[in-house]
């Protein structure tokens, strides 16, 4: 059985972890993943499209298509997976345009609206969809890590030596610059505080010493394992609802103890006072980063209790088999209304848009 994936990049954060790392659970089911990134030319795309008819699964992953693209596509697979881990409906945090967007919307309701199933990477993200198909297509699957890829950091250091740790793409990096107050605070109360930015580039000030260490594959959970916190902020605004909190899961599964602000998915993976600390203020961030570096043990502690919840909620060993069952055609899945399809009418004369 095949399961063929239309993607952004082989190398896209999204396709490895939501769908690379739990293709072994496909293969114990006799569903073989296979990926193709969407090609930019219309031609090209239009011919993946064509292959696409001969999978038996076809994943859609994030991609918001023009109307008569997303049509011509849904009429030649035989069963239609969206997988959606960003609130892609409206634009990012950091647009000038602002976050709601037309066009984006459209786009979204209309590929949720025509697939056998919607794969959801977070609750908001599950309920938001659902309100444009029936629920019962609508699946939460969160993006997860194996905590066996990670070596759990030894918490040796202490007091002003402490690391801190931020991983992530550079599209990120106006999150990281928006708590600069807050890191400025942190270095004047641990002069000797560091903070290691897996990422392939640094803003110019961030308030704190930073050491770059650009990011790979093979090297970013060895870069966790020789930090000691890990920090993320979000901004508190519709955008970020949709995020799913990788960096936060792989500090968790690194096990360090986790300081972000009470935003959207932070506050489903950091249990307060377990596994870390939901804080907002650069007072409060003081208060949270000093005492864990002053204190390995309770960073140990904190950072056993954080890989531990990964083990158990957020690992790939946990949801791989579920996802694989939710792919399965065989599976019973909901009947599709043929309604999303047949009332939109006949296709328009291809053009890219």
């Amino acid at each position: 059985m095949q399961v063929l994936a239309l993607i952004e990049s082989a190398d896209h954060v999204c396709f490895r972890y939501r769908l690379s790392a739990l293709a072994w659970a496909l293969a114990e089911r006799g569903m073989f993943l296979e990926a193709l990134p969407l090609a930019k030319g219309l031609s090209a795309r239009l011919g993946q499209f064509r292959r696409a008819a001969r999978a038996d699964v076809v994943i859609l992953q994030r991609r918001l298509l023009p109307r008569w693209q997303l049509l011509w596509l849904r009429r030649l697979c035989r069963r239609l997976v969206y997988d959606v881990d960003d609130a892609l409906f409206y634009r990012d945090s950091f647009s000038a345009a602002g976050p709601l967007s037309q066009m984006r919307l459209a786009r979204f309701r209309l590929a949720v609206r025509v697939s056998d199933a919607v794969l959801a990477g977070n609750d908001y993200l599950r309920q938001y969809a659902a309100a444009y198909t029936d629920p019962r297509r609508v699946h939460l699957v969160p993006t997860c890590v194996e905590p066996g890829w990670y070596r759990p950091a030894g918490h040796h250091r202490s007091e002003a030596a402490v690391r801190l740790a931020w991983i992530g793409q550079p599209a990120m990096l106006p999150s990281l610059v928006s708590i600069r107050e807050h890191l400025a605070a942190v270095a004047r109360r641990l002069p000797g505080c560091e903070l290691r930015l897996v990422c392939d580039r640094a803003p110019a000030s961030l308030g704190v010493s930073v050491t770059l260490r650009p990011w790979s594959s093979a090297t970013e959970a060895a870069e966790l394992a020789e930090s000691d916190i890990g920090i993320s902020w979000l901004p508190d605004d519709l955008w970020s609802l949709g995020k799913c909190g990788l960096k936060v899961l792989q500090y968790m599964a690194a096990g360090l103890p986790v300081v972000a602000n009470p935003v959207g998915i932070h506050q489903s993976l950091v249990v307060d006072g377990e596994t870390g600390f939901l804080v907002s203020t650069p007072a409060e961030w003081v208060q949270a980063v000093a005492r864990l570096a002053a204190d390995p043990g309770l960073r140990n502690r904190m950072g056993a209790a954080a890989r531990q919840r990964v083990v158990e909620h957020y690992s790939v060993r946990h949801w791989g088999p579920r996802l694989a069952a939710i792919l399965d055609p065989a599976a019973r899945p909901v009947p599709l209304d043929p309604r999303s399809i047949t009332a939109i009418g006949p296709l328009p004369a291809a053009r890219d848009k």
